[in-house]
């Protein structure tokens, strides 16, 4: 059995370039450009960018999150579709932190397990960053790694 791994904080938005460059990470349309070896595959990508917008929760989701969660590219998910692959103490502890990022303006990074659609399980690492417009935050994104 895959035991927890250790990583669950939060940071203030405002130290986010001591946690990563968000400009040059974050941008799904730019981690498209190279394809897996094999449709679904994870081999050569292991990580992947993902945005939500919290007017109503519409995520978008480089080709890379895809495959970390066994998903063919392109397919619609819904964030309550997404949150259905995390393990219940997984999906816990992402729920409360992003209520407190949103609320607070803060990011963080979770370790989370997961049950890909294509079966098994699997460890992600999830980075997050508030996306802030005045005194609103208006959505999250961030990175999402495999670790395990």
């Amino acid at each position: 059995m895959l035991e927890p791994l250790a990583l669950q904080h939060s940071w203030p938005v405002q130290e986010k370039a001591r946690h990563f460059e968000l400009g040059a990470l974050l941008n799904c349309a730019a981690i498209d450009a190279a394809p897996p070896a094999v449709p679904g595959g994870i081999e050569d990508l292991h990580a992947g960018c993902w945005e939500c917008d919290l007017k109503d929760d519409a995520l978008l989701w480089s080709g890379g999150v895809y495959d970390i969660f066994g998903l063919p590219r392109g397919v619609s998910i819904s964030r309550s579709g997404a949150l259905g692959f995390y393990a219940e103490h997984s999906r816990a502890a992402l729920d409360q932190l992003r209520a407190h990022a949103i609320r607070h303006q803060k990011g963080f990074t979770l370790d989370a397990e997961i049950r890909p659609a294509s079966g098994g399980r699997r460890w992600l690492r999830l980075i997050a960053a508030p996306v802030i417009d005045g005194e609103r935050t208006i959505a999250l994104h961030g990175v999402k790694l495999i670790v395990g």
